[in-house]
């Protein structure tokens, strides 16, 4: 039974909505308002949401910038309920990356429909590319455009790192769309003094290195491993391809440049105007992410000091300093490497 998740602020309507639902068989949850509807997201993982855009606290654009960081998810649907209907509206909403947008009063079936076709959508995409080493190679079986791209997209190479390997360095002629098929990387530039700021992790189903292949430029920034990985490299002109010639792939990845971007504008905000404490808050939920699907079960995360103060931006003696502080507040545990966070809702209280 597909679950969907409705946020409306309007009792009547919200009422209207879940009951329409109810009785086409769908599982419902609801919020009253942006923020509760967060959460529950969040918490539920629904197949679909139904968002109204104009309510209190949180509208439905700054419900979808939040889900659209998440990569937990940024994949689901999520349909805009508005009763507004100027074209800048329908043009933030989109741009923001609804799957679809429904004037009210709208006509049950019409509701019901624009649900179906984008369950139906969602599934498709997720059942060809489900993060994995095997669900790339379907996607990119099931998205060849071309004799040539068929081609192109057999036995792509597969290499295997060690720690601290570098995969590419700052000035090389970029060749190739990494794919991570098991282990972490990160991405990070050094100044003249050679102390590093890490710009981003990466974990297993996660791409990296497109932003040069797309500007036709040399990469601005350098990329090692911090565990052992096996990262399968696609060649330039395969993902070219792709990019212009299937829709889905167009989309996936339109959708990741702007999470990456917002996440690193974000991350230079932070540098700039946050204290020791947020940048350190920030980096050890990062890390947790990258190395634990569900921080929530699992809270343990194994990283030096020096790769953690090149996260948060600081100097490794000042992270100490932070942790020791944290350890006193019991926020986190430390036993050599290994920092057990006791509460990821402290942290994150901390950042906000």
């Amino acid at each position: 039974m597909k679950h969907i998740l409705v946020i409306e602020d309007n009792l009547e309507i919200r009422e209207n909505i879940c009951e329409i639902l109810e009785i086409a068989g769908y599982k419902v949850s609801f919020a009253e308002n942006g923020i509760t509807g967060v959460e529950k997201a969040q918490q539920l993982k629904p197949n679909l949401i139904l968002c109204d855009v104009m309510m209190p606290q949180l509208d439905g654009f700054g419900v979808m910038k939040i889900l659209n960081r998440d990569s937990d998810l940024n994949h689901i649907p999520l349909i805009f309920l508005t009763a507004k209907a100027e074209k800048t509206d329908f043009r933030k909403g989109m741009g923001l990356g609804a799957s679809d947008y429904i004037t009210k009063p709208f006509d049950d079936t019409d509701l019901l429909d624009a649900i179906e076709i984008r369950l139906k959508q969602s599934e498709k995409i997720q059942a060809t590319f489900n993060k994995s080493d095997q669900g790339l190679q379907r996607f990119f079986s099931e998205a060849k455009a071309t004799e040539q791209l068929e081609k192109l997209t057999l036995d792509k190479e597969i290499r295997k790192y060690q720690t601290k390997d570098i995969i590419y360095e700052e000035g090389q002629i970029a060749r190739w769309l990494f794919f991570i098929i098991s282990g972490k990387v990160k991405a990070y530039q050094s100044n003249e003094y050679g102390k590093e700021l890490t710009t981003h992790l990466y974990k297993a189903g996660d791409f990296f290195g497109y932003f040069p292949l797309l500007t036709e430029t040399k990469y601005n920034n350098s990329s090692a491993c911090l565990e052992e990985t096996v990262i399968r490299l696609i060649p330039k002109n395969d993902f070219s391809l792709l990019l212009f010639n299937n829709r889905d792939f167009a989309a996936q990845f339109i959708k990741m440049l702007a999470n990456e971007a917002e996440n690193i504008e974000q991350q230079l905000i932070d540098l700039a105007y946050g204290s020791v404490r947020k940048k350190v808050a920030n980096a050890l939920l990062a890390f947790l992410k990258s190395q634990n699907a569900n921080p929530e079960e699992s809270n343990v995360i194994k990283v030096s000091r020096e790769e953690l103060a090149a996260s948060a931006g600081t100097a490794k003696e000042t992270l100490i300093r932070t942790l020791s502080n944290f350890k006193q507040e019991k926020l986190i545990e430390i036993q050599g490497r290994s920092i057990t966070v006791f509460s990821v809702s402290n942290l994150e209280n901390l950042i906000s």
